[in-house]
């Protein structure tokens, strides 16, 4: 048996959630009740709550970049990274980090992209070549 991120996040609309989770990123959707809905997130279950207001942040600096906290996200392989970054870009997603690479060169080289659901909550998909340097110092 694997063990399954799940993760619970606030939304403004669960319409607009369900048009870019399940529409756009291509999750399937689960149980639902009229103020939440369960995502399918490439195996991993994340459920958007109807509460009226996104989260709040703040950045930190990683690399180049200043990463909003909190954010969350999947380690793809490359290929469904690519192909996500592709359809992001195809539908006019504004990022907040645009598709790259970070760390280039170093044990931690990995691609990224940062952007943003409906309700403001801040996602980050990435990608290694090489799944054991994932967590290599």
């Amino acid at each position: 048996m694997k063990n399954l991120f799940h993760l619970a996040f606030p939304v403004d609309d669960l319409e607009a959630a369900r048009e870019f989770y399940g529409g756009l990123l291509g999750c399937e959707e689960g149980r639902s009740s009229d103020i939440w809905v369960d995502f399918n997130l490439y195996g991993h279950q994340i459920v958007a709550h109807k509460t009226g207001s996104g989260s709040s942040e703040s950045t930190n600096p990683v690399d180049t970049d200043d990463v909003p906290v909190p954010h969350f996200g999947l380690i793809l392989e490359m290929d469904e990274w690519e192909k996500l970054a592709a359809r992001l870009k195809k539908s006019g997603v504004e990022f907040v980090i645009e598709p790259r690479v970070r760390f280039k060169g170093e044990i931690g080289e990995q691609a990224t992209m940062f952007f943003r659901d409906p309700s403001g909550n801040a996602l980050e998909f990435k990608a290694f070549s090489d799944f054991e340097r994932v967590f290599a110092k």
